[in-house]
C-alpha cells in the first residue's frame, strides 16, 4: 500500500531533521575543536586569567592600525568569530523546536557562547571575551536571517 501524502511528509520531516542534528552536531565538534584545540592552542599557565568586560575593547583595538598586529589575526579575530556561527543561526532553529524566535534564539546562543568562552578561559586554551560573544551573536543573527529569508522564499 501507498503511504498517504501526508506520511511522506512526516517521514521527509523526520528525515530532514535526523540530517540537521547530523550536521548540527559535526559543525558543533568543528567549532569546539577551533576554540579549544585549533590554531595551535596550548594551555597558558602560570599567568591570570584573560577576562575582557567591556564591550568593543578587542573590536576596536583590531582596528587600531598601529598596534602591529598582522592583517591575518585581524581578520580572523574579527570577520571568523562572526562567520564560524552564521550555520548555528541556520541550524539550531531547524532542530530546537519553540527557538524559532528572535530572543528565544539570542537567549538559547548567548548562553551556549558564555558557557564556551568561560570554559576557554577556565581550561587557560584563551580568554573571557565580551567581544566574542558580541561577535558570535552577530554570526547567529545572519544565519537566522537568512533561514527565516529562506523560510519566506519556500513557503
Amino acid at each position: 500500500m501507498k503511504a498517504s501524502k501526508l506520511e511522506q511528509e512526516e517521514n521527509r520531516t523526520k528525515h530532514e531533521r535526523r540530517l540537521t542534528g547530523f550536521v548540527l552536531a559535526l559543525y558543533s565538534a568543528i567549532v569546539i575543536y577551533w576554540m579549544f584545540i585549533g590554531f595551535g592552542r596550548e594551555p597558558h599557565t602560570g599567568g591570570p586569567l584573560q577576562i575582557n568586560l567591556v564591550p568593543l575593547r578587542t573590536v576596536l583595538l583590531y582596528f587600531d592600525l598601529g598596534n602591529g598586529l598582522s592583517p591575518a589575526i585581524r581578520l580572523v579575530n574579527l570577520l571568523g568569530n562572526v562567520v564560524v556561527f552564521i550555520p548555528f543561526g541556520w541550524l539550531f532553529p531547524r532542530l530546537a523546536k519553540g527557538s524559532n524566535s528572535w530572543i528565544r534564539l539570542t537567549f538559547s546562543s548567548a548562553s551556549l557562547i558564555l558557557a564556551l568562552e568561560c570554559l576557554q578561559m577556565l581550561l587557560h586554551v584563551g580568554s573571557f571575551d565580551i567581544d566574542d560573544l558580541l561577535l558570535n551573536l552577530i554570526g547567529v543573527w545572519i544565519g537566522y536571517s537568512l533561514f527565516r529569508c529562506y523560510l519566506r522564499y519556500t513557503q
